[in-house]
C-alpha cells in the first residue's frame, strides 16, 4: 500500500484526497496544514515534525507556502512528490527545477486525466487547423475564490497549442486597449470568475464558416484528486528528474 503525506491536509483539495485515498489502495499516514479537523492520521504545521516512513508526498498548499522547505524535505528523505499548486513565483519554480535533479517531482498546472488527454489531443487539432487559416480562443471559468487568472490550466493547454504551432503565437489576455483587427499570431485567453464553477475551459478553433470546440467541464475535485493519487502511485520508484501528467498517461 502506498504511504502518502498531504500538504494542505485541510485544505478544500487536500480533504478530498485524503477521503479517497484509500479507494485507491493507499494510506495517509500524515497530513500538513495549520490546524487539524479530527483525521485519523497526525497533522503537521511543519513537514520537519513529520517523522514517518511515507512512499510519496502529494502538495496542494497555496502558492503562498514555502515551497522550499517541503522541497528539501523530500531531497533529504528521497521521497518523490507530487506539485499541484498553480500561481506559482519564479523562486517556487526554480526550487521545483532544482529538487527534480535530486528527487522524483511531478510538476502540473492540473491533475485531470481529462484535460491532460485534452492536452495531448489539441497539439494535433492546432497543427492542422492553424495551418489552414483557424483562429485560436480559450476561454476558462472557475468559482469566485481562486485567485489566480488566467487559470494554470488555460496556460497549460496554451502552451501545448504554441508548442505545437513551434512558439508562433502571442497570449493576448485584454483587449479593452486595442483598437484594431485580431493579429493572426495571437491567442486569446479569457477568463470568467463567478459562483461555485469547479473548472470549465474551451479551446476555439474559428475557421471560415466553421467551429472547432475542444471543452472540458470538471463537475468536482474529485477528478483532480483521483489525478494526484494516479501520478504519486506512478512517482513510486522513479528516479529523480522532473516528470508531468504526460508521463502518468502514456506509461
Amino acid at each position: 500500500m502506498t504511504r502518502l503525506i498531504v500538504c494542505g491536509s485541510g485544505g478544500r483539495m487536500g480533504v478530498v484526497v485524503c477521503r479517497l485515498a484509500a479507494e485507491h489502495g493507499m494510506d495517509v499516514v500524515a497530513g500538513i496544514d495549520l490546524v487539524s479537523s479530527g483525521e485519523n492520521f497526525p497533522v503537521h504545521s511543519d513537514i520537519n515534525q513529520c517523522a514517518v516512513t511515507a512512499d510519496a508526498i502529494i502538495d496542494f498548499l497555496p502558492p503562498g507556502a514555502d515551497k522550499k522547505n517541503i522541497l528539501d524535505y523530500a531531497i533529504e528523505r528521497q521521497v518523490p512528490i507530487v506539485i499541484c499548486t498553480t500561481g506559482l513565483s519564479p523562486d517556487a519554480e526554480d526550487a521545483i527545477k532544482s529538487a527534480a535533479e535530486k528527487v522524483a517531482v511531478l510538476r502540473s498546472a492540473n491533475m485531470s486525466l481529462g484535460i491532460n488527454l485534452l492536452s495531448d489531443l489539441l497539439k494535433r487539432a492546432s497543427q492542422l487547423l492553424y495551418d489552414s487559416g483557424f483562429d485560436i480562443e480559450i476561454i476558462e471559468k472557475h468559482h469566485n475564490q481562486k485567485i489566480d487568472s488566467p487559470s494554470g490550466t488555460a496556460l497549460l493547454l496554451a502552451d501545448s497549442v504554441n508548442d505545437a504551432l513551434d512558439g508562433k503565437l502571442r497570449y493576448s489576455y485584454d483587449r479593452s486597449t486595442s483598437h484594431e483587427k485580431r493579429a493572426r499570431d495571437e491567442m486569446g485567453i479569457h477568463a470568467l470568475r463567478g459562483g461555485t464553477i469547479v473548472g470549465e475551459h474551451s479551446v476555439v478553433f474559428a475557421g471560415y464558416n466553421e467551429v472547432v470546440e475542444f471543452k472540458h467541464i470538471a463537475h468536482s475535485r474529485e477528478v483532480f484528486a483521483v489525478g494526484a493519487l494516479k501520478a504519486a502511485e506512478f512517482l513510486r520508484g522513479k528516479p529523480a528528474g522532473l516528470y508531468t501528467m504526460q508521463d502518468v498517461i502514456k506509461k
